[in-house]
């Protein structure tokens, strides 16, 4: 074993020293592999952006309150009555001002991107003054809170920053109404910084919502409460309501979106994975011919098969590793906190986020890298090894 370890060292090193003399082809390969591995990471991104924006809005002691078989706010339904009903329910926290339970409305409007001037399905949710104690990390960052009762707005950061019509001081038409943008929120960058919220009492008549909300928001004495707060709910023979905790109604509903990124992720990366094995096929393949000699001698003087099979392959690796290094390298410092909007396709509507390059996504990248070194450089490697010795050592 010893002496094997030493073979596959002596052979390894002096195929290592020897790349120089092709660094045409191996810069081919190395960049090929960076290539793939930069797209593979980009893309993905795109997917732990999006379900990081959706996960971070979600608290362990928070719970939201739909009507019996929606899935999405847009397909519920709920009366004022009822939404009291759920805030006096059982597991429900409370301040001095009352339960922490919003009922809210969700509608959906059309406003340009900034960047393609498209039009977009932009959330537009009323609240009531208890959101913002249901909320994680709410604060204003820029104008001021609207007032109660008038055709004002408060816009998320990331909508502002992404769509027209919504600097601070702006407006917008809706309907026969024009609404002020008076604020900019935060909410710690989740979904909700992609919204516009306004009074519920006043977007209900512009949109002829009478007094209907489609969603309660409620936050739990804590997380161990919501069995009591569900059970309560869906055995009260006055509602029909279905009860999730918010973290997982947001996996829910970011499910099909992340699962469309990571199929499409995947095709791509795959395509561009098999050229780059043909590319590092081709490095090795001419790597062996032009040490076709001195593999050849090595033999000669005793060297096995196994040394120079692990020599060509540690060769290919070393490349391939490089190559996603750089292609990793490449993607943080391109996409890494870029910011975009996308379709939630549960709720028709955007939302906007940041790319996410993970050390988790890094790993992978390398780890494809690996993997396509390995498979382009174990022909070649096998081809070195079957290598005829005498008439290798004839070659001019």
């Amino acid at each position: 074993m010893t002496r094997a370890l030493r073979q596959i060292a002596a052979v390894s090193a002096f195929g290592l020293r020897t790349i120089g003399r092709r660094r045409g082809a191996a810069a081919a390969a190395v960049f090929g592999i960076a290539g793939v591995v930069a797209v593979f990471v980009g893309v993905l991104s795109i997917r732990e952006g999006f379900v990081r924006t959706m996960s971070v809005s979600a608290a362990p002691d928070s719970a939201i309150v739909l009507r019996s078989g929606a899935n999405t706010e847009m397909m519920s339904g709920l009366q004022r009555e009822e939404t009291r009903w759920i805030a006096d329910a059982p597991g429900v926290a409370r301040s001095e001002r009352g339960s922490l339970a919003s009922a809210e409305l969700f509608v959906v409007i059309n406003l340009p991107k900034r960047d393609t001037g498209t039009d977009a399905n932009v959330p537009l949710r009323g609240v009531e003054r208890a959101a913002f104690d249901v909320r994680n990390d709410f604060q204003i960052v820029a104008g001021r809170m609207f007032e109660w009762g008038r055709n004002e707005v408060i816009v998320g950061a990331a909508a502002a920053t992404e769509f027209a019509h919504l600097d601070l001081g702006g407006s917008f038409e809706v309907g026969a109404s024009d609404w002020n943008v008076v604020g900019v929120f935060s909410e710690g960058g989740g979904v909700a910084d992609s919204e516009i919220w306004a009074d519920a009492g006043v977007l209900q008549p512009a949109f002829n919502r009478g007094s209907t909300f489609q969603a309660v928001f409620a936050r739990l004495d804590s997380p161990e409460a919501f069995t009591a707060f569900k059970d309560a709910l869906t055995t009260d023979p006055r509602l029909n309501v279905k009860v999730m905790r918010q973290e997982d109604y947001y996996d829910e509903q970011s499910r099909a979106t992340s699962g469309l990124i990571t199929g499409l992720g995947s095709v791509i990366a795959g395509l561009m994975g098999i050229g780059a094995v043909f590319g590092a096929l081709n490095t090795m393949y001419s790597a062996v011919a032009s040490r076709s000699r001195e593999i050849a001698t090595l033999r000669a003087l005793g060297f096995q098969a196994g040394p120079v099979v692990a020599s060509v392959l540690l060769e290919s690796l070393v490349l391939a590793l490089a190559g996603g290094l750089i292609g990793g390298g490449v993607a943080y410092a391109a996409f890494d906190g870029y910011r975009a909007a996308t379709l939630n396709f549960e709720s028709f509507s955007q939302v906007a986020f940041a790319f996410d390059v993970t050390p988790r996504l890094l790993v992978q990248g390398t780890l494809y890298a690996t993997l396509i070194g390995l498979v382009g450089g174990l022909l070649p490697a096998i081809r070195a090894a079957r290598m005829p010795v005498a008439a290798a050592l004839h070659e001019s």
